[in-house]
């Protein structure tokens, strides 16, 4: 059970268990129920979509409406019976439907945790007290569940520093990227188009239009960057329309000081992100809040070298000094923002423009980094791990 599956993926999660789905249908037998318009898709992983909106809440007065729409679309993942060994659920958008398949049906409940909503306080602006409402399914979820998988080591400790889980029912297995997709390339016709010149250095953010990623301090960082580097920015979707604003006014004002900033405001496709990882000298991850960060090993399996904030699952995906720079990340005190964001925009900037000046160096991490991700973090080895962990919850008969 996922909010997000293709095509309507916005974020990691989706990319997530669009890949575990089709590795582990080579294993067992797999049902996909998902938000979306879309009728049922037959097959093995066969895929079943229901409307994410419903309109009793299309037009609800306070932003709690969204998160009602979501269990109203996870009782339906419901009304059609759930017979299968294990229920999988991702993100809280969907795990309301996992407590229902558990209660009402009996199907062992796995839950992975791609990012914890305590941690993530900033959801109150999108989501007004429906922030409150996703907090109490996730804890629901969490600690109803039959096992537990954090995609990373500082995933796991805050789990169970946090929520009431036995460590007997907690796994830790990580993303994974497909290195046949995610690769190096020579097209650059993706870069021309969007305004970039292949020609040039380019820093790169790609991801979603969020706090929790980051993006007014990628593009502080970038001010500080040689004038003869562009700053490219590829984010999207917004997270509210307040980050939107914000990020307009701060890219409009860099650009008024001729900064060169290329923002892409789509979600490009998964062929024009390979070639934006490709040519790019530095990727930049410099989220505040990060379980992981698949971003950053779609960039190492693209042979870019990464500079990220050193925070979450990130140190257990790049490589420090080897791979990629990781910067020291301090909080604020609520996790939400640095406490010194000059700093930390100071300190993102030297990174990405050590890289920027010694490419014999840039090239080293970029290697690297393609022989780590093809070394650890494969797809077809989270899929048996993920099936071991089915197995186990339905009594080690798997499906």
């Amino acid at each position: 059970m996922s909010r997000e599956y293709p095509p309507d993926v916005y974020g990691g999660a989706g990319v997530h268990v669009a890949q575990l789905a089709r590795h582990l249908a080579e294993l067992v037998e797999v049902e996909v129920r998902c938000f979306g318009s879309a009728p049922p898709d037959g097959g093995n992983p066969a895929v079943r979509r229901y409307p994410a909106s419903a309109p009793a809440f299309e037009h609800h007065p306070r932003k709690v409406g969204a998160a009602l729409a979501a269990l109203h679309t996870c009782l339906h993942f419901n009304a059609d019976p759930v017979d299968a060994d294990v229920v999988h659920c991702h993100t809280w958008y969907s795990m309301f439907g996992g407590i229902v398949a558990r209660i009402g049906y009996g199907v062992p409940l796995v839950v992975t945790i791609h990012s914890l909503e305590p941690l993530r306080p900033w959801k109150r602006e999108q989501l007004g007290r429906g922030y409150d409402l996703s907090s109490w399914v996730e804890r629901t979820a969490v600690e109803l569940a039959d096992a537990v998988i954090a995609v990373s080591a500082s995933d796991r400790a805050e789990i169970l520093g946090r929520f009431r889980v036995p460590e007997e029912r907690l796994r830790v297995i990580p993303n994974g990227v497909d290195t046949g997709v995610h690769r190096p390339v020579a097209e650059t016709d993706a870069l021309t188009r969007h305004g970039i010149d292949p020609g040039r250095p380019y820093v790169l953010f790609l991801g979603r239009l969020s706090r929790q990623k980051g993006v007014g301090h990628f593009l502080a960082a970038c001010r500080r960057l040689a004038p003869e580097v562009q700053a490219v920015l590829c984010a999207w979707p917004p997270d509210t329309p307040e980050i939107e604003a914000e990020t307009e006014a701060a890219v409009a004002a860099d650009r008024a000081a001729g900064r060169e900033v290329i923002w892409i405001r789509e979600q490009v496709p998964e062929a024009e992100a390979v070639q934006l990882y490709s040519h790019a000298r530095v990727f930049c991850c410099p989220s505040v809040y990060e379980p992981f960060g698949i971003i950053n090993l779609e960039a190492m399996a693209c042979r870019t070298p990464v500079v990220a904030s050193a925070v979450g699952g990130i140190v257990d995906a790049v490589d420090d000094g080897v791979t990629g720079l990781l910067v020291r990340f301090e909080t604020a005190g609520d996790g939400a923002e640095p406490a010194d964001p000059d700093g930390f925009a100071r300190d993102l900037a030297g990174a990405m423009q050590r890289l920027l000046d010694d490419p014999g160096l840039a090239a080293d991490m970029g290697r690297a980094g393609r022989r780590r991700v093809a070394e650890r973090f494969d797809w077809s080895s989270v899929a048996r791990r993920v099936r071991e962990v089915y197995e186990a919850v339905a009594g080690g008969s798997g499906s």
